[in-house]
C-alpha cells in the first residue's frame, strides 16, 4: 500500500489553487462590460464621409472603422443639434422633453447617469450647450451642471459662457473651456486648437481609466461653422482667436471645411490608437454618427450627384446621418445593414452593453441595437419618427415618419426618398402599388399613436411649448 506523499499533495493543492485563481482572474475579465465611445460630429452628414460614397474627402480613419465593423445606411437624427442632443442622451422622442433650443432639462436621466450607475467611469468633451443660456434658465451659470447629468470629467464648449457673451468665444483658436470646474480662458488656452485640447483631453481619461469600464461621449466641435483652418492647413498664419473668423470666399469657405473633415477622421484614428496603446481595443465600442445635416452653404459630391447640405430641413440631408460601429473580435467586418436606427435607439444600446435592465425610470421609445453589432437579426425597427420643433431660426415644425424607403408627413405629404432626396415628387395624390400603399398605411397608423405635430410656427420666441411626457410607448405597443 502506498502512502500519501505530503510534499506532493501541497503541491497539487497550490496548482489546484492556482488554477482556480487563474480561472476567475479569466472570468472576471470576460465578464467585464465593454468599453463605449461615443462620437458624435457637428453639422456633417454621409455625403462627406468615403465609407458612404463622398467623392470630396478622405476619411481613412472612420472608412477603416467601416470596414472592420458595421456600417449601417439608415440611421436618423433630428435637422439641428439640440433635439438631436437631446434626443440621443435621453432615450426619447423630442416630443417628451425637448422645451428649448440649448437646454437639457436637468431632471431629465441621461444615458451618463445610467453607465455611471452601473460602474462606469464617464467623460464628456466637445460641445455642451444645454445649460439653458440662450433662455436664462434658472441654473444656466452652473458649472457642474454635467456631472449632474453623468459625467465625471468633461472638457466643454459653451457650458456656462455663451459664444457672443462676456467671457465667451469660438470653439477653434484660443477657444474659451470649461475642464473640470475650471474656466480656461482665451489667454489660458492662447494658439492652441480647441479639438486639440479636447481630444487630448479624453486620451488621458481613456489611460488613466484602463482598469475598469468607461464611457466617452465625445459630441465634438467639428465641423461646425465658422469654417477656419486646421493645425494642418493654417501654416505660418496666427493662431489667435481672431483667426476664427472665416473667409469671405465660397471656395475658400469650402476648402477649410474640406481640411475640417480630414482633421475630425485625425482625430477619430487618434482615439482609437489611444484604445489601442491602453490594450482595451479588442473591449470597446466605438459608435461614430453626426447630430445633423451639413451646413447648408456647402455642396459635396457624392456618387455622381451634387448634395447641398440640408441643415435645419426635414429632408434626407437634414436628417440621415453616417453610423459606424467597431468592437473588435464582436462586429462583422465590412457588414452594411439597413436597419433603421433613431436616435432614441442609442441609449437603450449603451444599457444592452452594460448589462443594465431598463427600469421605470428609463426611457421607453428606443430599442437596442446591439445584437446586429454582433453578428445576430436582432429587433430592428420598422419606422423612425421625427417630431420636429427646433425653437431656432425660421425653420418650421413638423413631423414626419419613414421606413427605409418611404416617408409620410403629418399633412399627407407622401414621398420615395431613395428616388427622390428632394422630395419633389409628392405620391400623395397619384395611384400607388402594393408596396407604396401598404408603407404607407403602416406610417399612417404610427402618425395615429403619435401626440400632435408641433405648431408649425416655434421660433426663439414661440409662447406654445407643449410636451406630452407620459405619452404610451409608440415603438412597443404592447409594452
Amino acid at each position: 500500500m502506498t502512502m500519501n506523499n505530503p510534499v506532493r499533495t501541497l503541491g497539487m493543492f497550490a496548482f489546484m489553487l492556482l488554477a482556480c485563481a487563474q480561472a476567475h482572474a479569466v472570468e472576471t475579465k470576460t465578464e467585464r462590460p465593454p468599453n463605449v465611445i461615443l462620437i458624435m460630429a457637428d453639422d456633417v452628414s454621409w455625403e462627406c464621409f468615403g465609407c458612404y460614397g463622398a467623392e470630396d474627402y478622405s476619411t481613412p480613419n472612420i472608412d477603416a472603422l467601416a470596414s472592420e465593423g458595421v456600417r449601417f445606411t439608415n440611421c436618423y437624427s433630428t435637422p439641428i443639434c439640440t433635439p438631436s442632443r437631446v434626443k440621443l442622451m435621453t432615450g426619447k422622442y423630442n416630443f417628451r422633453n425637448y422645451t428649448h433650443f440649448g437646454y437639457l432639462d436637468p431632471k431629465e436621466k441621461t444615458f451618463a447617469q445610467m453607465m455611471r450607475s452601473a460602474g462606469y467611469k464617464t467623460a464628456v468633451a466637445g460641445k455642451w450647450q444645454l445649460n439653458g443660456l440662450y433662455h436664462g434658465a434658472p441654473g444656466s451659470d452652473d458649472n457642474q451642471r454635467p456631472v449632474q447629468a453623468g459625467f465625471d470629467e468633461y472638457c466643454l464648449w459653451q457650458l456656462t459662457a455663451a459664444k457672443g457673451g462676456k467671457q465667451g468665444g469660438e470653439r477653434f483658436w484660443s477657444p474659451p473651456l470649461e475642464q473640470n470646474g475650471k474656466f480656461l480662458t482665451k489667454q489660458d488656452n492662447h494658439e492652441q486648437y480647441g479639438p486639440d485640447i479636447m481630444s487630448d483631453f479624453l486620451c488621458d481619461f481613456i489611460q488613466r481609466n484602463q482598469d475598469q469600464p468607461f464611457f466617452v461621449y465625445y459630441p465634438t466641435v467639428l465641423v461646425h461653422n465658422p469654417f477656419v483652418p486646421t493645425p494642418d492647413t493654417i501654416g505660418d498664419s496666427p493662431r489667435t482667436h481672431d483667426t476664427n473668423k472665416a473667409p469671405k470666399n465660397a471656395d475658400a469657405q469650402k476648402a477649410n471645411f474640406v481640411a475640417m473633415v480630414h482633421y475630425l477622421d485625425k482625430i477619430v484614428g487618434k482615439l482609437v490608437k489611444q484604445v489601442e496603446a491602453a490594450g482595451q481595443l479588442d473591449n470597446t465600442l466605438f459608435l461614430f454618427t453626426a447630430d445633423n445635416g451639413t451646413n447648408r452653404s456647402i455642396t459635396s459630391r457624392w456618387n455622381g450627384q451634387a448634395i447641398r447640405g440640408g441643415k435645419g430641413g426635414t429632408k434626407d440631408m437634414g436628417t440621415h446621418v453616417p453610423l459606424v460601429a467597431y468592437w473588435k473580435g464582436h462586429t462583422p467586418e465590412g457588414l452594411v445593414l439597413d436597419d433603421l436606427v433613431d436616435f432614441t435607439d442609442f441609449y437603450a444600446t449603451l444599457a444592452e452593453a452594460a448589462g443594465v435592465q431598463l427600469g421605470s425610470d428609463d426611457p421607453v421609445d428606443g430599442r437596442s441595437f446591439l445584437p446586429q453589432l454582433q453578428g445576430k437579426a436582432g429587433n430592428p425597427r420598422d419606422w423612425v419618427l421625427c417630431h420636429y420643433q427646433p425653437y431656432w431660426g425660421n425653420f418650421p415644425g413638423s413631423q414626419y415618419v419613414r421606413n427605409e424607403t418611404y416617408k409620410l408627413y403629418r399633412d399627407g405629404s407622401f414621398y420615395r426618398v431613395p428616388t427622390d432626396l428632394l422630395e419633389a415628387n409628392n405620391l400623395a395624390a397619384e395611384s400607388l402599388d402594393s408596396q407604396a400603399a401598404s408603407a404607407k398605411e403602416e406610417l399612417s397608423d404610427v402618425l395615429q399613436s403619435a401626440p400632435p405635430a408641433p405648431p408649425e410656427k416655434g421660433g426663439p420666441q414661440a409662447k406654445q411649448r407643449p410636451i406630452y411626457p407620459d405619452w404610451k410607448n409608440i415603438v412597443d405597443p404592447n409594452d
